[in-house]
């Protein structure tokens, strides 16, 4: 496995930091999007179990990772500007498949609905467009913590609500992490969830109608922010939508323990790569069907034998 790193500019000026994990260069590759206060690092075991069936491309936002040391950071990145990242990378990349964590479903439903054509599947985990009372209630005190400069307060918080089922190691990143947040990246987040409050699902839904890729939403049957109830009412906006339950994960599904991660290794490899095994599968039946009458006829008495490494179809 090799990992190519880079600093790619972007038409506005900004600059990404970037890292192609290629495991197999006859592997698709899957675009990963992280959710808010989020790098590249969060996606580490993600990666390591993707990397069974697909390569990986992962990038850190303008203000955040390792991104920020190439950019000015007086300036907030707005939604749009979100989506249009994602939409550079994708037609710079050309990724088979997305997936993204929270917060990074808003941009990435956004750009499936404006364009991406070559992602044929994407996976949406742990988000809902619904904010109910709960992600509400947790959103405005993040940010008020954050805007206050009250970091070990916004990491507690964190730690006591969305990763509540978190791993007592994992809650100890966040509680570093937080606290060493630098006062610009701190009043980008700010602006972040202020967008978030004021986006109204109503005037931007019938947006996701223009996807045409297959979309599947994963959400934990412990997640009471992102609920699996709310974001099945995405049904009746995404044409191609599945939804799926991962048991006994809350909000950060893979980072919450193993049977979580086997879980979510299954149902992604299963959904990005299933497309294409069923297709090699066809093409294989259709090149026997292809030399079956002549089969048949040089040998009529003879009973015909399929080769026995035929793929099964699923």
């Amino acid at each position: 496995m090799s990992v190519e790193k880079q600093v790619l500019p972007l038409p506005g000026g900004l600059k990404v930091y970037v890292e192609h994990h290629c495991f197999d260069p006859s592997f698709e590759t899957v675009l990963l999007v992280n959710g808010a206060l989020a790098t590249t690092a969060s996606f580490g075991q993600t990666i390591r179990y993707l990397g069974e069936r697909v390569n990986a491309l992962c990038f850190d936002l303008p203000y955040a990772g390792q991104s920020r040391q190439h950019n000015v950071c007086d300036y907030a990145l707005t939604k749009d500007d979100e989506i249009d990242i994602l939409m550079h990378l994708a037609d710079r990349f050309q990724p088979a498949y997305l997936l993204s964590v929270s917060w990074g479903g808003v941009a990435s439903l956004f750009a499936l609905a404006r364009g991406c054509a070559s992602v044929r599947r994407a996976a949406i985990a742990s988000f809902s467009p619904f904010l109910n009372a709960a992600m509400t209630d947790y959103v405005t005190r993040a940010r008020d913590h954050i805007a206050a400069g009250e970091n070990l307060k916004a990491a507690q918080l964190l730690n006591d609500t969305v990763g509540r089922h978190l791993p007592r190691i994992m809650k100890l990143y966040n509680y570093r992490y937080l606290t060493r947040l630098p006062r610009d990246e701190q009043d980008q987040v700010a602006f972040h969830v202020d967008q978030i409050l004021a986006m109204e699902p109503q005037h931007y839904l019938d947006e996701f109608r223009r996807i045409a890729c297959d979309v599947k939403f994963v959400n934990g049957d412990l997640d009471d922010y992102t609920t699996a109830a709310d974001v099945r009412r995405l049904g009746d906006y995404v044409r191609h939508a599945e939804f799926a339950t991962i048991r006994g994960a809350g909000h950060f599904l893979d980072l919450e323990g193993r049977s979580q991660q086997e879980q979510m290794r299954t149902l992604l490899c299963d959904f990005f790569c299933g497309e294409r095994e069923a297709l090699s599968s066809i093409e294989s039946i259709e090149s026997i069907a292809s030399i079956t009458p002549v089969a048949a006829i040089a040998n009529p008495g003879v009973p015909l034998r399929l080769p026995m490494q035929m793929p099964a179809l699923s």
